[in-house]
């Protein structure tokens, strides 16, 4: 059964839906999610309840279904991601594959460099991501 995506309102129905998707492995649905989100409400949204599975999902949902299509929003998204509480301890828990899989979605955003972020931008955000 395929989840239907609302836009959450606040942190409890984020959480929910975020759940739900992770539960199922729903890259498709978590990609849906992170379009209909603003990214600048991300850091609220997950509010204190960002995990190393949550921030995988968000990864490779972002890298599959989002990339091709608007680089932008991945670049806007991975920006907020680094803003939000526990980020550092999130980031401090992968493992190497885990970060190969970061470093490939920012290879791919240096591939389809646009104007919504310059390499100077994707640079200064991968140091942040400690790649």
């Amino acid at each position: 059964e395929k989840l239907r995506i609302v836009e959450p309102c606040n942190a409890y129905d984020f959480g929910q839906i975020i759940n739900a998707v992770n539960t199922n492995k729903d890259k498709a649905a978590c990609a849906d999610l992170l379009t209909i989100t603003d990214p600048q409400k991300l850091p609220v949204l997950l509010s204190n309840k960002l995990e190393a599975d949550i921030f995988l999902i968000f990864i490779q949902s972002l890298d599959c279904y989002v990339a091709g299509k608007d680089p932008g929003l991945v670049y806007r998204h991975l920006f907020y991601l680094s803003k939000a509480e526990r980020f550092k301890v999130v980031l401090a828990l992968l493992s190497k594959k885990e970060k190969e899989q970061v470093q490939q979605l920012f290879d791919l955003l240096s591939e389809k460099q646009n104007d919504r972020y310059s390499v100077e931008d994707l640079e200064s955000l991968k140091k942040v991501y400690e790649l």
